[in-house]
């Protein structure tokens, strides 16, 4: 079986600043921007890896969802509870003090962990936790 993760999900809840985050401050390229206002669906790469993706999309408009799920979803990004992502740099130090000077909220500047990874981690600005992991 030949299988790879292509995109990866993150919910914004203002597409601006999420595309400004993403592209200008860890400098991935907008590969697609689809739709208007707060519905907008945006996917974003690193540079040189075009079939590795993040799709950047409004929380909860599944028409399947409740609204008590959607109350739900809306206080866990309030929380930061509810999106996630794990990236990777060879240069940790030079990566955090970029993002940092961009005013993102810090949630652990670069530390080496008991299970032998050096990592650090933000938050973007829908709360998801973005944390960045040293490549040796």
């Amino acid at each position: 079986m030949d299988i790879a993760i292509h995109t990866s999900f993150l919910p914004h809840t203002d597409p601006e600043a999420s595309l400004g985050f993403y592209r200008d401050v860890l400098g991935f390229e907008v590969r697609n921007d689809v739709g208007q206002g707060t519905m907008r669906w945006i996917t974003v790469g690193p540079v040189g890896q075009p079939n590795t993706s993040i799709l950047l999309a409004p929380p909860a408009v599944d028409p399947g969802i409740t609204d008590e799920e959607r109350r739900t979803i809306s206080e866990m990004m309030a929380k930061g509870t509810y999106g996630w992502i794990l990236l990777a740099s060879r240069d940790l130090d030079d990566t955090f003090a970029k993002v940092k000077a961009s005013d993102a909220e810090v949630v652990q500047e670069p530390t080496e962990q008991p299970y032998g990874i050096r990592d650090c981690a933000f938050r973007d600005p829908a709360g998801n936790l973005v944390r960045i992991q040293e490549t040796r």
